[in-house]
């Protein structure tokens, strides 16, 4: 099991890894090797996520969540298989861990206090009459 929250975790078999060759610079290593992960986890389908966690990660993956609604993250920073699986399991924690936290509260729209309204008024009035001042002194 992935520990994601204190309440939510997933389990290993949800996940699905398949390695691929890097593109990029690197060299004799890129042309061998498949040191690419592509990580793949169906998230409208996964028995471990709440539905308001489902409907969070959708929008937090975008481009990445296939029609299907399975999240493809694809790791290829480093050199070795290891680091790019350990990197894409990051990413994936990462996203849920965003996804599983509350929304930011709505702000309330407020209307100015009568007090405020007369002080930006009489600030105006007397940048107003500052600006008066100075014409009438160069006529």
């Amino acid at each position: 099991m992935i520990r994601i929250t204190h309440r939510i975790s997933i389990d290993e078999k949800e996940l699905e890894e398949s390695f691929v060759r890097s593109s990029g610079p690197g060299g004799q290593n890129v042309n061998k090797l498949a040191t690419a992960v592509q990580l793949r986890f169906d998230v409208r389908n996964s028995p471990s996520l709440p539905d308001r966690v489902k409907e969070r990660m959708v929008a937090i993956a975008g481009g990445r969540m296939t029609q299907d609604g399975v999240l493809i993250i694809i790791a290829q920073r480093h050199r070795t298989q290891e680091r790019n699986r350990a990197d894409a399991l990051e990413r994936l924690i990462d996203m849920l861990r965003d996804a599983a936290a509350p929304p930011p509260p709505v702000r309330r729209p407020t209307k100015p206090t009568k007090g405020s309204q007369t002080r930006r008024l009489d600030s105006k009035s007397k940048h107003s009459a500052t600006k008066r001042l100075r014409s009438e002194r160069l006529d």
